[in-house]
């Protein structure tokens, strides 16, 4: 017996949609399972401290899942075909979010350089200063100084808050720094530096968001658990 041509095409797309029917049905139980594939975007500070316990928890509790991480460049955040995205901030679009964390910058300066206690910004004026280069977050945060009253004198910028520290430590000028970038560093007990809180303080907001317009994995709700469990514990310390 002959198969028609019609039969053939027929018969290929037959086949194509079993094999589509059963990716499908694999698909449904690993979603079901949570062993499934999570997308993570993400950026340095969260890279360091929180992603490494959503990680972490996620592969303990889900052997078989994969975890794909990117780091999102901050100008233009989107949310795309990502399952999580963090991000300092609230992004547009059809997406939800819950906010993590609010991290304050501080002032690291030589001990003896400034009084105890926090400082105004506007002493910062015209102050030597170490910092980044002019990354979209350091632009930010020179934004904001200059809304307190300070235009800071850069004298050095590098990419790197232990180069920073050291530089602060030599004596060539002061830093701002955020929180994370100082927790479970020698900062907070090297006697060569004081750490203030300033005021105005710059805040920065953390957010976590996924798309509104697609259902959750069990994978993707637990790991927005861990991370607000882990940004809860953080908040706690500072």
């Amino acid at each position: 017996m002959r198969i028609t041509p019609l039969g053939e095409v027929i018969l290929a797309h037959g086949r194509d949609l079993l094999a589509k029917a059963a990716a499908l049905a694999d698909a449904v139980d690993r979603f079901r399972a949570g062993n499934g594939r999570i997308d993570v975007g993400t950026f340095p500070s969260v890279s360091s401290l929180i992603l490494p316990a959503v990680v972490g928890r996620l592969l303990e509790e889900y052997p078989g899942c994969d975890i794909r991480l990117s780091e999102v460049k901050p100008e233009d955040p989107q949310i795309g075909d990502l399952d999580l995205l963090f991000q300092d901030g609230r992004i547009e679009g059809e997406v939800e979010h819950i906010k993590l964390l609010d991290e304050h910058y501080l002032l690291v300066a030589r001990t003896g350089a400034f009084p105890d206690g926090p400082v105004e910004i506007k002493l910062l004026d015209e102050a030597p200063m170490v910092g980044w280069p002019l990354t979209y977050h350091q632009r930010w945060l020179e934004r904001a100084l200059a809304s307190g009253g300070a235009r800071p004198r850069f004298v050095f910028r590098t990419a790197g808050h232990e180069t920073i520290l050291s530089m602060v430590r030599a004596g060539i000028g002061s830093a701002v720094l955020p929180w994370l970038a100082l927790h479970g560093s020698d900062a907070w007990s090297d006697n060569r530096l004081s750490i203030h809180q300033l005021r105005p303080s710059p805040l920065r907001e953390m957010y976590l968001h996924w798309s509104a317009e697609r259902r959750q994995s069990p994978l993707v709700a637990r790991a927005i658990d861990i991370a607000v469990e882990a940004a809860n514990e953080l908040a706690n310390q500072m």
